[in-house]
């Protein structure tokens, strides 16, 4: 990990939801996660694999996503936290994705919130954001912690609005 900036923390909590590292049981859920998508399923193994390496890497340079569980119910809902994913690990982006079933309760929001706090615990000056136009939900989650439209690029499936928020 970088010396210039603390690691994030990785046990995150919130009044509804609890939000930790990844363990290698995640990978069923996560599989449906991506099944949601509506992409080639990958296998349990590749997963599990993608899982185990996220870890490692959070160890490396002190970021990741988290998952996100329900306090009170302790199912797995989604996950959210920290990328380099288009950005820089000076500069990472937050990133978030929740079953369909969690869509219009906050989840995403409040879970966004806390993973913001943890990034300025961390003394990074700037978030950024990635998202595709089509995606107004997660816009707008975005618009409510604080970030702000910046530019646009675009790929095979459209427009991808960089979004950021200065800490």
């Amino acid at each position: 990990m970088t010396a210039l900036f603390k690691a994030m923390a990785f046990q995150l909590k919130t009044e509804r939801l609890d939000l930790s590292m990844w363990e290698e049981s995640d990978s069923a859920w996560m599989r449906k996660l991506i099944g949601e998508r509506g992409v080639d399923m990958p296998t349990l193994d590749a997963v599990r694999s993608k899982l185990i390496e996220m870890r490692k890497r959070a160890g490396e340079n002190g970021i990741s996503l988290l998952t996100i569980r329900r306090r009170d119910e302790g199912d797995f809902i989604g996950y959210c936290g920290l990328i380099i994913g288009r950005s820089t690990l000076e500069e990472p982006e937050i990133a978030y994705e929740l079953f369909r079933s969690a869509h219009g309760k906050g989840y995403a929001t409040e879970a966004a919130s806390v993973v913001l706090d943890a990034a300025i615990a961390t003394g990074r000056h700037r978030l950024w954001s990635t998202v595709g136009a089509w995606n107004v939900a997660s816009l707008r989650v975005l618009e409510k912690i604080g970030f702000e439209r910046h530019h646009s690029t675009w790929n095979e499936r459209g427009e991808i609005v960089w979004n950021v928020r200065d800490l």
